[in-house]
């Protein structure tokens, strides 16, 4: 096992350090940047402290970008399919996704209010970086979820330039999880939430295909929390802010989730050759493990998952046509048979649950707007209820 499956890039302990029995054969940085070509960036924003000043602060948020072929591929369409668990949440770009079944720009993840900054950072972004891309339409995907019980999240604070930070700054290679970009601000079944990823290894013939998933959680009540079937959240002794039905209490206060609240976004990548139909399929298994961790999935958290695949390699061919074409060309594609596609339904469900606990375990306490607190999760005290039998 490499130390990148077990630790974080600055030492801190992920699931397995924790000695938590996990399923199936991780990539060497147990991320979703073990898919060649994917890259992730983040941009992360945290000031001031007291009482909440809208515009001012105090500020825990920020955004995360996901490049699914890096810089060098932008344009360069990926099959994909994505599913809603619960829809009250965003994730733009779907309806586009849906008609064709291809993801051809980057992901961004932020909070509810910077949808807009998002969308319009990222067609800067790629207006600077790919001119002749940005000449034909663009609907980039963004996606949320809800800060406020942290966050300043009416101020403004994730700008359009901020995003286009985020999307310059994605690379490869292991990633830090937590409380940072996207996830800065979020919490997770009473605790400090935020971001978490991990992958998996597949067998296909003598081919070796890779999974790897990356979530921004903000979801679960502290009772439902559950690691690998034994339910610890109401056994953790730590401070349980998040279970408040405290909606605020003057004009200028963004009200405080009650527990459960909140919403996940969980995006999958896999270099394994799949069609939309199989890339929604892929999607539509996210829900079993999220499951694992306890959730039943409430009301207010939107649930939104988007996976994509980067074996088909070839041009755009939703690209507005210049002029008449010349000759007529078929699209041919590869995909896995659908008899096999069990191991990578396997593969998800084992990584989504990974990724939230390492969302829950590589984190510290936050304290927010108007003092609101977020515990961490104690690691000694899960240490000690995980190994009594």
């Amino acid at each position: 096992m490499t130390s990148h499956q077990s630790f974080s890039p600055d030492g801190r302990p992920r699931a397995r350090a924790l000695g938590i029995d996990l399923q199936g054969q991780p990539g060497p940085w147990n991320a979703i940047t073990d898919v060649p070509g994917v890259a992730v960036g983040y941009q992360t924003l945290i000031a001031g402290d007291g009482p909440l000043r809208v515009g001012t602060g105090p500020v825990r948020t920020g955004v995360t970008a996901i490049l699914p072929r890096g810089r060098a591929g932008l344009g360069r369409p990926c099959t994909a399919g994505r599913y809603s668990l619960n829809g009250n949440g965003e994730m733009t770009g779907s309806a586009w996704i849906d008609e064709v079944g291809q993801l051809s720009g980057p992901v961004t993840i932020s909070n509810t209010h910077a949808i807009g900054a998002s969308h319009t950072g990222t067609i800067q972004w790629i207006n600077t970086t790919r001119p002749d891309l940005a000449n034909e339409w663009l609907l980039p995907v963004c996606a949320e979820t809800w800060d406020g019980y942290l966050n300043d999240i009416n101020g403004g604070h994730v700008t359009p330039e901020i995003v286009c930070t985020a999307l310059y700054s994605a690379q490869s290679g292991p990633l830090q999880e937590g409380s940072l970009g996207g996830g800065t601000g979020m919490n997770c079944y009473g605790f400090k939430g935020g971001n978490g990823t991990a992958s998996r290894l597949i067998q296909f013939g003598e081919a070796t295909y890779t999974v790897g998933v990356f979530l921004q959680a903000n979801f679960g009540s502290r009772h439902e929390l559950t690691i690998r079937g034994r339910r610890v959240g109401e056994q953790l002794q730590t401070p349980n802010p998040m279970e408040t039905t405290d909606w605020g209490t003057s004009p200028n206060q963004t009200p405080a989730a009650p527990g459960g609240s909140g919403s996940v976004i969980v995006i999958i990548a896999t270099d394994a050759p799949l069609d939309p139909l199989q890339c929604t399929a892929v999607s539509r298994r996210v829900p079993l493990g999220l499951a694992r961790t306890g959730t039943t999935g409430s009301l207010f958290s939107g649930d939104l998952f988007l996976t994509f695949s980067t074996a088909p390699d070839h041009p755009s061919d939703t690209a507005f046509p210049h002029g008449a074409p010349t000759t007529a060309e078929l699209v041919q594609t590869v995909r896995m048979p659908w008899n096999r596609m069990d191991s990578l339904y396997t593969a998800v469900v084992e990584a989504v649950e990974e990724s939230v606990l390492n969302a829950l375990l590589v984190n510290t306490d936050m304290t927010g707007r108007d003092t609101h607190f977020s515990p961490a999760l104690p690691h000694d005290q899960l240490r000690t209820l995980l190994a009594d039998k």
